[in-house]
């Protein structure tokens, strides 16, 4: 028991002080991966989120799903899912959680955190003050936990603001900016009028569910009782629910900071008045038995401080894809904005325009220009607002945020500044220290000067060479064109032989395209085009083009619509290889063509999008001359995902025992050996509410072997369904031979394997 009279004095809550070499402020998916990557690099790492769990906007407190670059596979983006750790907490929760419950996401990103024996996890936490050392560096931060009544000192050399808000970098007095800068600022095509507004606002989101037998809903008072005043109303549906309402937003016209609760009784609002209009209007007699199972309670931001760093973001950068020196992260969303008055707003929910393909983000986006020892991640980084209607997702912020943990982890092992990363010779180490850690930063592969198997004379036991796409699979109806998207070689002339089934004597346009960035997947350049006339049911046809490419790129054979025709497809699948179809996608503004306004500063064209699994067959073909592009040569390129061409070795499909030997002249010590698998960087893996088809991606290799010259097993993996494999050998290993033995993910599916770092 424990009494305490009447003090003359105040008393004081319980203070703790806790020293580390960073503390990240936020729990997003930017802080969150920031203070992994940290951490898993060596250094002392605090965690501070102000919420009872980690995700951010991603959390089962909000709800949203995490996308990024490649944008419900509705852009040109091929292959462009984030990697590194944002890319293993959604390859985890694929592998968990398929159906996308939220609660299930939550655990998995605090398990990855506790996981981390250099994080200190502080949850319902927030800071509130800082002091600073001199005009531009932090000494402290200080902070307090409602739940324990502790009050909490954080000394760092080295700070992260991925708080959103950006609490430290505006206490600590960094520049930033809210709202959209003028026109004549950057000379951006996009920046909106003052009647769209200047700001995005808040979201919240509600969840229903089928109790089974009828349920009476009667609302608050607090209700919107008028359901006309949102423009849209006509939109809403019973089977609608979670993100689908994403335009459920408000609050851009006002001070998206400090009216933050005002703001969510308003989306309380209209979410209990929405609710009440499906429960009790009579316009939806489905919804008898559906019961409201949950609403948020704390807001979706998007949008209030940006900070700036050295380099700010615009729009001609995304657009044009402009190449940074500097480059550590990517972004490939497409430049969204909403209207300031959002679900109250006469205008459409958002404005989408897409680029051609990825962009890069410079370190000097993720560092203040003002306070040398402050980082900046999320949604705060340097970036216009126009710009930041793309950066601001979180798969693009959660690998931005790794960028930020693997400089931090650098600047104490080296005794630097983050400044000092902006000199090219720094940032060509942190370049690559990030693609070892699986970041694939644009056009550039892993530094293979030190990669032990590059030295090594490299025998397999086959290689795929793709000669045919067997005529095994379904009959495709070109009610809409589809195209097989290739890897073709410079000067060379290719024949196809494809199987059509036509109802009428027809004529198929086929075409041959490729983009005119040999990086991109926008076919904009049009090399031949090919009239061919089709009898009546099942042939093969032909196709020679007599063009050829000016340089290795992807290719795209191209079959225009013909309602009359269809096209063999093929069961078997590999890396690297995919169907596309001019398809569209009015989540994310895609209609097939992309059609900007005039002087918007966006380009025209087509969007050519693969369909997810099931669906989305190889086009059944025979290809002359035969496709070598799964050499064994390919796990030493540096990279690991398809980028240009393939990039990974592929077993024949009847080989039974695939592998590969990695043979040196003399013996080589082996501290680590790391695989680079293809869990299909095509695949969105939206993380809650939408599910997938499978848990495990088809592509993945799960089981194999590694012996060394005696045959003796060193190391064996079973039932593996992550991208990066790492094996460290107890006490090292000193060895002239390693042999990998896989098998083959299913029979439709041959072993590949992108890379393999030894050092």
């Amino acid at each position: 028991m424990r009494i305490e009279n009447l003090s003359p004095e105040k008393r004081g809550n319980t203070l703790v002080v806790l020293n580390s070499d960073l503390v990240v402020v936020g729990g997003g998916m930017a802080g969150t991966c920031a203070a992994i990557t940290a951490a898993r690099n060596g250094i002392k790492v605090i965690l501070v989120q102000d919420r009872p769990v980690l995700g951010g906007n991603g959390s089962s407190e909000v709800r949203l799903w995490i996308l990024g670059a490649t944008s419900h596979l509705g852009n040109n983006n091929r292959w462009s899912r984030e990697g590194g750790v944002i890319d293993e907490i959604l390859v985890e929760n694929l592998y968990r959680n398929k159906e996308g419950n939220a609660i299930i996401f939550d655990t998995i990103l605090l398990e990855k955190v506790k996981n981390e024996p250099n994080i200190t996890l502080l949850l319902n936490t927030i800071v509130f003050d800082l002091d600073k050392k001199d005009d531009v560096n932090i000494s402290l931060l200080k902070a307090f936990c409602s739940q324990n009544s502790t009050e909490y000192t954080l000394v760092a050399p080295l700070f992260c603001d991925a708080s959103g808000d950006g609490i430290v970098g505006f206490k600590a007095g960094a520049s930033f900016r809210m709202g959209a800068e003028a026109k004549n600022e950057f000379g951006e095509g996009f920046t909106p009028t003052q009647e769209y507004g200047e700001l995005l606002g808040h979201t919240m989101y509600f969840y229903s569910k089928d109790k089974g037998q009828p349920v009476k809903y009667i609302a608050p008072s607090y209700a919107l009782k008028d359901i006309t005043k949102i423009p849209r109303f006509r939109n809403i549906k019973t089977g609608d629910m979670g993100c689908n309402f994403w335009w459920f937003e408000f609050g851009g016209r006002g001070d998206t900071i400090h009216d933050t609760e005002e703001i969510k009784w308003e989306l309380w609002s209209v979410i209990y008045g929405v609710w009440n209009y499906i429960k009790n209007s009579g316009r939806f007699p489905e919804s008898e038995n559906l019961s409201l199972e949950w609403v948020g309670t704390i807001p979706g931001k998007r949008e209030s401080r940006r900070f700036e760093g050295p380099y700010m973001l615009k729009q001609q950068d995304l657009v044009e894809q402009k190449h940074f020196y500097d480059a550590v992260s990517f972004g490939g969303w497409a430049i969204d904005l909403h209207p300031a008055d959002g679900v109250f707003s006469e205008l459409p929910g958002c404005n989408q325009y897409h680029s051609k393909g990825v962009y890069e983000i410079p370190y000097r986006c993720f560092i203040s220009k003002d306070i040398k020892n402050l980082f900046i991640a999320g949604r705060l980084i340097s970036a216009s607002h126009v710009a930041f209607g793309s950066t601001r997702v979180m798969a693009t912020s959660g690998h931005g945020g790794q960028a930020v943990g693997m400089a931090a982890a650098m600047c104490r092992k080296l005794g630097l500044n983050p400044s000092d990363f902006v000199e090219p010779s720094k940032i060509k180490i942190l370049q690559d220290k990030l693609n070892i850690n699986g970041q694939s930063i644009p056009g550039l592969p892993i530094d293979q000067s030190k990669n032990i198997a590059a030295t090594a004379t490299i025998e397999t036991s086959s290689e795929l060479t793709l000669s045919t796409l067997p005529f095994d699979g379904e009959w495709f109806e070109l009610k809409t064109a589809a195209g097989q998207l290739l890897p073709l070689k410079m000067d060379v002339q290719y024949s196809f032989e494809v199987s059509v089934d036509a109802q009428i004597a027809t004529k198929l346009d086929v075409e041959l395209q490729i983009s005119s960035k040999g990086f991109n997947y926008t076919p904009d350049v049009l090399l031949e085009k090919k009239i061919v006339e089709i009898k009546k049911g099942i042939q093969n046809v032909a196709i020679l083009f007599t063009n050829t490419l000016k340089e290795n790129q992807y290719a795209f054979l191209i079959f225009r619509s013909n309602p009359d025709v269809k096209i063999r497809c093929s069961e078997k699948r590999m890396s690297g290889i995919v169907s596309v179809f001019n398809k569209t996608n009015p989540a994310v503004n895609n209609y097939g063509k992309q059609t900007p306004p005039e002087n918007s500063g966006f380009d025209s064209f087509e969007f050519w999008c693969p369909d997810r699994r099931p669906k989305g067959q190889n086009l059944a073909m025979k290809i002359s001359p035969a496709l070598n592009c799964y050499s064994i040569q390919n796990v030493v390129n540096g990279f690991t995902r398809p980028y240009i061409q393939t990039n990974s070795w592929a077993a024949d499909w009847n080989d039974i025992t695939p592998g590969l030997t990695l043979k040196w002249d003399e013996t080589k010590q082996i501290n680590s050996v790391t695989l680079f698998l293809d869990t299909d960087f095509d695949h969105p893996m939206e993380s809650s509410q939408m599910g997938h088809p499978e848990d495990v991606i088809p592509f993945c290799i799960q089981n194999y072997r590694i012996r060394d010259e005696n045959g003796k097993l060193l190391f064996e993996k079973t039932d593996n369904h992550q991208t990066i494999n790492r094996w460290i050998p107890e006490n090292g290993l000193s060895t002239k031979l390693l042999k990998f033995e896989f098998e083959h993910p299913n029979s439709n599916v041959p072993a590949s394997i992108f890379e393999i770092y030894i050092d």
